[in-house]
Protein backbone atom coordinates (compact mmCIF):
# COMPACT_ATOMS: atom_id res chain seq x y z
CA UNK A 1 0.00 0.00 0.00
CA UNK A 2 2.81 2.33 0.33
CA UNK A 3 3.92 2.24 -3.10
CA UNK A 4 0.60 2.24 -4.54
CA UNK A 5 -0.89 5.34 -2.46
CA UNK A 6 2.86 7.11 -3.36
CA UNK A 7 2.14 9.63 -5.88
CA UNK A 8 4.88 9.48 -7.82
CA UNK A 9 4.97 5.71 -7.90
CA UNK A 10 1.50 6.55 -9.52
CA UNK A 11 2.58 8.60 -12.06
CA UNK A 12 5.15 6.66 -13.35
CA UNK A 13 3.50 3.53 -13.28
CA UNK A 14 0.09 5.39 -15.55
CA UNK A 15 3.08 6.45 -17.36
CA UNK A 16 5.01 2.82 -17.95
CA UNK A 17 1.36 1.62 -18.79
CA UNK A 18 1.66 2.68 -21.71
CA UNK A 19 4.76 0.88 -22.39
CA UNK A 20 8.32 0.80 -21.32
CA UNK A 21 10.26 4.32 -21.18
CA UNK A 22 13.89 4.99 -20.54
CA UNK A 23 14.95 6.90 -17.47
CA UNK A 24 14.85 10.56 -19.11
CA UNK A 25 11.69 9.80 -21.24
CA UNK A 26 9.93 9.02 -17.34
CA UNK A 27 11.73 12.37 -16.01
CA UNK A 28 10.21 14.25 -18.93
CA UNK A 29 6.88 12.95 -18.46
CA UNK A 30 6.42 12.96 -14.48
CA UNK A 31 5.87 16.34 -14.17
CA UNK A 32 7.69 17.86 -11.28
CA UNK A 33 9.63 15.03 -10.13
CA UNK A 34 13.55 15.11 -9.26
CA UNK A 35 16.15 12.98 -10.68
CA UNK A 36 16.60 11.66 -6.81
CA UNK A 37 12.99 10.85 -6.50
CA UNK A 38 12.35 9.53 -9.75
CA UNK A 39 15.92 6.94 -9.31
CA UNK A 40 14.46 6.19 -5.41
CA UNK A 41 10.86 5.56 -7.04
CA UNK A 42 11.88 3.32 -9.91
CA UNK A 43 14.01 1.17 -7.20
CA UNK A 44 11.26 0.74 -5.08
CA UNK A 45 8.99 -0.36 -7.84
CA UNK A 46 11.42 -2.98 -9.07
CA UNK A 47 12.21 -4.06 -5.35
CA UNK A 48 8.24 -4.83 -5.27
CA UNK A 49 8.44 -6.52 -8.58
CA UNK A 50 6.12 -3.77 -10.42
CA UNK A 51 8.69 -2.96 -13.08
CA UNK A 52 11.56 -4.39 -14.92
CA UNK A 53 15.24 -2.61 -15.46
CA UNK A 54 17.22 -3.40 -18.47
CA UNK A 55 19.78 -2.01 -19.23
CA UNK A 56 20.95 -2.27 -22.86
CA UNK A 57 24.23 -2.92 -24.08
CA UNK A 58 25.13 0.82 -26.13
CA UNK A 59 27.15 3.40 -25.92
CA UNK A 60 26.50 4.61 -23.38
CA UNK A 61 24.49 2.06 -21.77
CA UNK A 62 21.03 2.70 -21.77
CA UNK A 63 18.72 1.83 -18.96
CA UNK A 64 14.85 1.16 -20.19
CA UNK A 65 11.79 0.29 -17.32
CA UNK A 66 8.53 -1.76 -17.98
CA UNK A 67 6.16 -2.90 -16.24
CA UNK A 68 6.07 -6.51 -14.80
CA UNK A 69 2.58 -8.57 -15.43
CA UNK A 70 1.96 -7.40 -11.48
CA UNK A 71 2.59 -3.74 -12.16
CA UNK A 72 0.34 -3.89 -15.18
CA UNK A 73 -2.27 -5.61 -13.41
CA UNK A 74 -2.85 -2.65 -11.26
CA UNK A 75 -3.00 -0.58 -14.12
CA UNK A 76 -6.95 -0.21 -14.13
CA UNK A 77 -6.87 0.67 -10.51
CA UNK A 78 -4.46 3.18 -10.62
CA UNK A 79 -5.71 4.33 -13.80
CA UNK A 80 -9.77 5.08 -11.68
CA UNK A 81 -7.39 6.32 -8.87
CA UNK A 82 -6.19 9.12 -11.22
CA UNK A 83 -9.73 9.74 -12.83
CA UNK A 84 -10.86 10.07 -9.25
CA UNK A 85 -8.32 13.01 -7.82
CA UNK A 86 -9.18 14.87 -11.45
CA UNK A 87 -12.49 14.56 -11.44
CA UNK A 88 -12.58 16.03 -7.51
CA UNK A 89 -9.54 18.02 -7.85
CA UNK A 90 -11.27 21.24 -7.82
CA UNK A 91 -13.77 20.21 -4.67
CA UNK A 92 -10.86 19.52 -2.33
CA UNK A 93 -9.48 22.63 -3.10
CA UNK A 94 -12.47 24.29 -2.78
CA UNK A 95 -12.77 22.24 0.98
CA UNK A 96 -9.29 22.76 1.64
CA UNK A 97 -10.17 26.82 1.58
CA UNK A 98 -12.92 26.51 3.28
CA UNK A 99 -11.37 24.44 6.59
CA UNK A 100 -8.42 27.39 6.37
CA UNK A 101 -10.83 30.26 6.32
CA UNK A 102 -12.86 28.59 8.97
CA UNK A 103 -9.79 27.53 11.21
CA UNK A 104 -6.90 30.30 10.68
CA UNK A 105 -3.63 29.39 11.63
CA UNK A 106 -3.61 25.67 11.26
CA UNK A 107 -0.80 23.85 10.06
CA UNK A 108 -2.19 21.15 7.93
CA UNK A 109 -1.04 21.04 4.53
Amino acid sequence: MDRIGDKWSVLVIVELASGPRRFRELQRAVEGISQRMLTLTVRRLERDGLITRTVLAAVPPQVTYDLTDRGASLTHLVKQLADWSLAHKDAIGDSREDYDRANPGNEIR
